[in-house]
């Protein structure tokens, strides 16, 4: 399958985290838990950076929260982006704070002449901003004309923000148009992206739990990347934000864009598996996901059709009664007590990624 061309976007820098103009689409997250808790949230960004995060967005509910930023920035290496929303005052104080990005809602932060303090400060320290408009939070004058939050209506108000902003001087800025229903984010995106060429920060809002999120997100940022547009995305789950980006990965994978970390390709499982299949493929998952490097990892139920549909795997592993078999290609490697295989394989998982790892670092 052939990648498909981004759209040319303007390049703006979210820390050091190039978005647009081509750069690989960027991987983002929010954390869920307290911001005022600098400890927590440490942990969980670092949780995140080491499974592919790069651009972490944190909420800013009070100035306690803002004044934090310093903390948290200090203890990571990704570049914060503050969530404002209300109170142009926490754009500012998180700013001073040493965000590198800052996500509003333009049309709920107080008004023009707050809105021109926050661009004030956001241009005097080079900082992006992310026009954030969501179908819940849409102006009500724009609500009445288009008689709700339609595709129409979410772009006209993004670029009404995106025009007062620009006119205060400011230019690095990304745009989101998030719904949450799927068609109508794919629509708005479609419609937006042949009104501007600023970069696009993709999603669907409130997308649900793992499988509706997953299902909603994959399907609407899917389909806008393989149109070539969108230069940043975070999958929205209701789960520990580490699923996010175990998510986004596999959509930039499916489509071509980018291929991080191991691919695990696995069997539904039928009436020969005797191994608890699914709990062996959720373990290899869990820990396969803190692997940068691209490996292809199968996970197979039974030893009759486990090397063979499996043969491209770099290693795979198929259950048996009371023993199972460790293969690369259709080539038998080991053979296992069913009780230990789930540790042998991922030796043999690990053994093969140093080589790797080795082969890359040497070429």
């Amino acid at each position: 399958m052939h990648a498909p061309a981004l759209r040319k976007t303007r390049v703006i820098y979210v820390g050091t985290v190039p978005i647009g103009g081509g750069h690989p689409v960027a991987v983002q997250s929010m954390t869920n838990t307290d911001t005022r808790n600098v400890a927590a949230t440490v942990s969980q960004i670092t949780a995140l950076e080491e499974v592919g995060c790069e651009i972490i967005r944190i909420a800013i509910p009070d100035m306690e929260a803002a004044q934090a930023v310093t903390a948290i920035k200090k203890a990571v290496h990704i570049p914060i982006i503050a969530d404002i929303h209300f109170d142009w005052r926490l754009a500012v104080a998180a700013m001073e704070a040493g965000a590198d990005g800052i996500r509003i809602n333009p049309g709920n932060i107080g008004g023009r002449d707050k809105l021109a303090k926050v661009v004030a400060k956001a241009k005097e320290r080079g900082i992006p901003i992310r026009i954030g408009v969501n179908s819940g939070s849409l102006e009500k004058h724009i609500r009445i004309k288009y008689g709700g939050p339609t595709p129409e209506a979410l772009v006209e108000s993004a670029l009404l923000n995106l025009q007062a902003i620009v006119e205060m001087g400011h230019e690095q800025l990304k745009i989101s148009i998030k719904s949450s229903d799927c068609l109508n984010t794919i629509r708005a995106y479609r419609l937006l992206s042949q009104r501007t060429d600023f970069p696009l920060h993709l999603g669907v809002t409130e997308a649900g739990g793992l499988i509706a999120g997953t299902v909603k997100s994959s399907i609407a940022i899917g389909t806008l990347l393989m149109d070539g547009i969108g230069d940043t995305f975070r999958v929205s789950l209701t789960r520990d934000p580490l699923e996010e980006i175990q998510v986004a990965y596999e959509i930039l994978r499916a489509t071509g864009l980018r291929n991080r970390g191991p691919e695990i390709i696995s069997c539904p499982t039928c009436g020969r598996c005797e191994i608890d299949l699914f709990s062996i493929a959720e373990e290899v998952e869990r820990r396969a996901r803190r692997l940068p490097l691209p490996l292809k990892i199968a996970v197979m139920g039974c030893v009759v059709n486990g090397p063979g549909e499996a043969r491209e795997a770099d290693i795979g592993m198929a259950g048996g009664k009371g023993v199972g078999i460790i293969f690369k290609g259709e080539k038998v490697l080991k053979k296992v007590e069913a009780s230990k295989l789930l540790e042998v394989f991922w030796q043999e998982v690990e053994r093969i990624y140093r080589e790797k790892a080795q082969q890359k670092e040497n070429s």
